[in-house]
């Protein structure tokens, strides 16, 4: 019987010295997983990139429960983006996509903004 595959969904924040765009972050990502785990690593990983903002420097990535270590080991050692320094910090993790967004706009939005929230929701 077929196993269900349960995905992770994995908000990175992208520090580099210069702007890195999707194709390069994908690369470093792959050639990282590729270098730490080999071929045959890379081919149980299953990783999607899902949404990219080069403006912000952040990505969500899916990948499967099972590999998510894999994931976020590979993108620990990324030291480099298209011979640039960078880092990859992992965010967020969470199994679905509008879990992720929701928690990521509670993490981010500043403490003025959510006590204003509050305020004119407790007016309702």
């Amino acid at each position: 019987m077929l196993e269900k595959v349960r995905r992770r969904y994995i908000l990175v924040k992208i520090d580099s010295e210069k702007g890195v765009n999707k194709r390069d972050f994908q690369n470093a990502l792959w050639s990282s997983i590729v270098r730490l785990f080999g071929e045959y690593g890379a081919s149980q990983v299953e990783t999607t990139l899902i949404e990219y903002d080069e403006e912000k420097g952040t990505a969500i990535l899916r990948c499967p429960h099972k590999t998510l270590s894999i994931v976020r080991s590979a993108m620990a050692a990324i030291t480099r983006i298209n011979n640039a320094e960078a880092a990859v910090h992992v965010l967020l993790v969470s199994g679905t996509l509008r879990a992720l967004r929701k928690k990521s706009e509670e993490m981010f939005m500043p403490r003025k903004a959510k006590s204003i929230c509050r305020n004119n929701h407790s007016l309702l």
